[in-house]
């Protein structure tokens, strides 16, 4: 089947285009090989830390051409599940994109107590808008998925003082709505209008208590909230969920979106879950940030790119990117960063490719 008869046979909506699955190695799969897949070189894998998983690596250039990489990291000793319920978030820099980044500072540890990031600190994505560096991330208080809530930590300086948060910056929606567990996942664009664009990730609560499926709980879907201060408040759009993959069937859905504005689009690309396999990135564009293209591949399994010893058994979730971050230079992608399980020490790390 060729892309203009599939296309034709389905209707593409607000929510996603609803298809069967190709298969690996098929045409088809082929075929959907975005043009910013085929532009990643591999670098390779940085921030191994001994003692450490490190995850959710997102960077930026200062004036000075430095690179700052704000990252998740957890104590080795509590395994790849850490990240819920242990995390912090820590400060790396390096002169390049390509040269060793070394780790400067612990920006944000989880508070204890009754605080609404009591017990991880997880997802920064580090943003700057105007004379002000914004730290989105997420937090939660009781070391479980039903408290996690995006939040805002603020500073002058890409070193700090950073402003930290009493309250989340976004809610989960009432019992019963699609986003009634959490809110995770921050992905966020300034528009032309000044107004500030928070895509999000959330799922039911009943839908994952109840689920018979043994490797993928919930469906996971994303909903777009818009303030006009940083700060917000931020209202959710009425038409949520803007993406929801739930209708493809096999409980197919994303997540780790990142949002970014080039040639009067927003492009996104986020972790695959099932639409066409477990070890892709997907990529998808949309004119009006509600209506998103069909997704095409954004990168390959980790085996496209290196070859490594076998992992130990523990690494479930070895072979697959995930996180994904990108570097700009004049506007454009400039390097992809990610993370995945393995490396020097067995754990996790960032990884790292060209983008040309």
């Amino acid at each position: 089947m060729n892309r203009r008869t599939f296309i034709n046979q389905c209707s593409i909506l607000s929510a996603g285009a609803c298809f069967s699955l190709p298969k690996a190695g098929s045409a088809f799969y082929v075929d959907n090989e975005s043009s910013f897949a085929k532009h990643l070189h591999p670098v390779g894998r940085a921030l191994e830390l001994e003692g450490y998983y490190v995850w959710c690596n997102s960077p930026i250039r200062t004036e000075d051409g430095k690179i700052h990489l704000f990252f998740s990291r957890w104590k080795e000793q509590k395994k790849m599940g850490g990240w819920i319920n242990g995390s912090e978030i820590a400060h790396a820099v390096a002169d390049s994109p390509e040269s060793e980044f070394k780790v400067i500072e612990t920006v944000l540890t989880p508070r204890g107590g009754t605080a609404w990031d009591a017990t991880t600190c997880h997802n920064p994505l580090i943003k700057k808008f105007g004379d002000q560096y914004c730290l989105f991330y997420m937090g939660n208080s009781n070391g479980k998925t039903n408290t996690k809530r995006i939040g805002l930590a603020t500073a002058d300086s890409i070193d700090g003082p950073w402003k930290r948060p009493d309250q989340p910056l976004l809610l989960p929606g009432p019992e019963g709505s699609w986003d009634d567990h959490c809110t995770t996942n921050p992905a966020v664009i300034k528009k032309a209008n000044a107004d500030y664009w928070l895509y999000y990730k959330s799922w039911n609560t009943k839908e994952y208590e109840t689920s018979t499926d043994t490797v993928i709980k919930g469906n996971r879907k994303y909903g777009l909230a818009i303030a006009k201060q940083l700060e917000g408040p931020y209202i959710k759009y009425e038409g949520n969920p803007v993406i929801d993959f739930s209708s493809e069937g096999k409980n197919t859905q994303f997540e780790d979106a990142f949002v970014w504005q080039e040639h009067n689009k927003i492009w996104m690309i986020a972790k695959d879950m099932g639409y066409f396999g477990q070890q892709n990135g997907i990529i998808m564009e949309t004119k009006n940030g509600i209506r998103w293209s069909v997704p095409k591949i954004a990168y390959l399994p980790l085996s496209k790119y290196i070859q490594e010893p076998a992992p130990h058994l523990y690494l479930k979730k070895y072979g697959r990117f995930e996180r994904p971050q990108i570097l700009f230079e004049n506007g454009k992608p400039a390097y992809l960063f990610t993370a995945t399980q393995g490396g020097k020490y067995q754990t996790a790390s960032s990884f790292i490719f060209r983008i040309q």
